[in-house]
């Protein structure tokens, strides 16, 4: 494959490695991120100081950016879109909502601008190892044609037209949410039980209970290892937003309901940046019971 010029937008914890596969890759990329130290420290990649530069001979454009606010100033406000080559193809990595997703896709056709709305899941060692899970919206063609240049960030499926991308991220966002909630009350039952917790996650491996969230987040738990990968203010942007879709679709999501509430708590009470593994700490303080039992 020869390789692309391509323009990564946006060089955080998870942007990183991904621009530093699509380097190691053979592709030509000039970065930019609003930090410009995370930018300059991508090496073999180009950096400059304004996203309106990075974007005008790419071929391709990778925007990884915290929320929709953000992805449509970048584009719109800061001149991105402006300074595209017409026929380029912009992929938001980001995880925005679904209707946020179609507008800026609409915009940009109306530009000359393929759009690809493809968030991602796997977290940072999956954008280290190439073995992110790809859910891109938009057109069949487009996305075809983009399919080399993925192969190296992990597995790409093409799951419907433009924001389908969001809606099923947002649905891998309830699983792994739910998941960490599930996860972390066992970790406290059997604590409380008197069993331990590290001897429960590798006794339950292999058996119905076991997931990428027991394997990772499951060793975080027990490790009480927070460091974010996932911080918990990025899962709860991302709970809200299910809510906001499943209220305007007209359904009930109980569980969901739950988790969310969880989070606004957690974060709420200055965890923002924690790890949302780290939902453990939230359960553990709203159990009296299991707090005086480790005090003992």
């Amino acid at each position: 494959m020869t390789g692309k010029r391509i323009a990564f937008l946006g060089t955080g914890l998870m942007g990183a490695p991904m621009a530093r596969r699509l380097v190691d890759a053979g592709h030509q990329v000039t970065v930019w991120n609003r930090s410009p130290d995370k930018a300059a420290a991508i090496t073999g990649a180009t950096a400059v100081a304004d996203p309106a530069a990075a974007v005008g001979n790419a071929e391709i454009v990778f925007t990884m950016l915290s929320d929709g606010l953000a992805v449509r100033d970048v584009l719109f406000g800061q001149g991105v879109a402006d300074a595209m080559l017409a026929g380029a193809v912009c992929v938001d990595t980001s995880s925005i909502a679904p209707h946020i997703a179609r507008e800026n896709a609409a915009r940009l056709e109306s530009m000359g601008i393929a759009a690809v709305d493809c968030p991602v899941s796997g977290g940072v060692k999956g954008a280290e190892e190439g073995t992110l899970a790809l859910m891109a919206g938009g057109s069949g063609a487009v996305i075809d044609g983009i399919a080399p240049v993925m192969a190296s960030l992990g597995r790409l499926t093409r799951v419907g037209p433009s924001g389908t991308g969001q809606v099923c991220k947002l649905a891998n966002q309830q699983i792994v949410a739910i998941t960490i909630g599930a996860v972390a009350e066992a970790m406290v039952l059997v604590s409380a039980g008197g069993a331990d917790r590290a001897k429960f996650r590798e006794a339950i491996r292999g058996g119905f209970a076991e997931s990428r969230i027991l394997d990772l987040h499951g060793a975080r738990m027990v490790d009480r290892d927070f460091t974010p990968g996932g911080p918990s203010r990025l899962q709860l942007k991302d709970l809200d937003a299910v809510i906001e879709l499943a209220q305007t679709s007209g359904l009930a999501l109980p569980l969901t309901d739950g988790i969310r509430s969880a989070f606004a708590d957690f974060v709420a009470s200055g965890h923002g940046d924690t790890d949302h593994s780290g939902l453990l700490l939230h359960i553990e303080a709203n159990n009296p019971a299991f707090q005086s039992k480790e005090d003992r």
